[in-house]
């Protein structure tokens, strides 16, 4: 089997030596086996989404030497094939508005009683009239994914981890999930299982922070009979403190160690040393 790998950043600030860790793990599994590396932007939040983050993305990706095969794909350019896809599981009953605001959703979540922190399922619990008096009322809602349904649709959602092997689906990662909302059309679980299924993805090399979040990938994949990528999930890389890399924490970009003098070379052998640490 061909080995395709992606990089699926979000445009909504500058790549740090995190993001280029992720990248370069993927587009080295590519090329090592001489498959493809395929590169897509995950630009639908246009409220934190910025064209100029978008054009930095591959700039520093050129800086590093990170080529990528065919064009970049941009979700915001998908969100009719998002569209269908919710409703096909809207159809298959898989789905059910959620008129929750945030503040009732945080609220809930601090209940003693949810020790999971997952969403209480308040709206689950509708009648077919209630939910269809909110609608009528124009009622703000989202649409979540039922999950205990979900589950009794499927006879098993587990998946290949590499240097794991195959870890059985867990109902207990699972959870009620947005998967649309009236200012995102698509929610990342959504669009990323369509995506890596349009792309045929055969390997996804991502950090370990959406490790859990694969049994609903995986889950998603067997409602809409999409294929499951073998999975390999790597360290998250943190700074001198012991806090992990992330944009909103301000950690250095790969833009501002160029503008430093710092040369491409320097950080890919940095990379190589932080991968050949145990």
């Amino acid at each position: 089997m061909e080995v395709i790998t992606r990089f699926a950043p979000s445009p909504t600030g500058h790549l740090h030596l995190g993001h280029a860790y992720s990248a370069w793990l993927s587009w080295q599994r590519a090329r090592e086996s001489g498959g493809m590396f395929r590169l897509r932007l995950e630009d639908i939040d246009a409220a934190r989404c910025k064209p100029e983050f978008a054009i930095g993305i591959i700039d520093d990706l050129r800086w590093l030497g990170l080529d990528w095969d065919g064009d970049i794909r941009l979700q915001s350019a998908c969100l009719p094939d998002y569209s269908k896809m919710l409703q096909t599981l809207e159809a298959r009953g898989m789905l059910y508005p959620c008129f929750c605001s945030r503040t009732e959703i945080a609220r809930a979540l601090s209940a003693p009683h949810n020790v999971e922190q997952h969403y209480p399922g308040t709206c689950r619990h509708l009648s077919a009239a209630e939910r269809a008096a909110r609608m009528a009322e124009g009622k703000n809602h989202a649409w979540r994914l039922d999950a205990g349904r979900a589950l009794a649709a499927v006879s098993d959602f587990g998946f290949y981890e590499e240097d794991i092997g195959f870890i059985d689906g867990n109902p207990a990662a699972l959870s009620d999930v947005v998967l649309g909302r009236r200012d995102q059309p698509a929610s990342y679980h959504l669009c990323v299982v369509h995506d890596d299924a349009v792309q045929a993805i055969s390997h996804v090399v991502r950090g370990q922070d959406l490790f859990a979040f694969t049994h609903i990938h995986v889950l998603l994949q067997r409602l809409l009979n999409l294929p499951s990528p073998t999975y390999a999930h790597h360290r998250l890389l943190t700074d001198l403190s012991g806090q992990r890399l992330s944009k909103r924490g301000g950690s250095d970009s790969l833009r501002g160690m160029r503008q430093a003098g710092i040369s491409a070379a320097a950080v890919l052998e940095q990379l190589r040393r932080i991968d050949s640490q145990p």
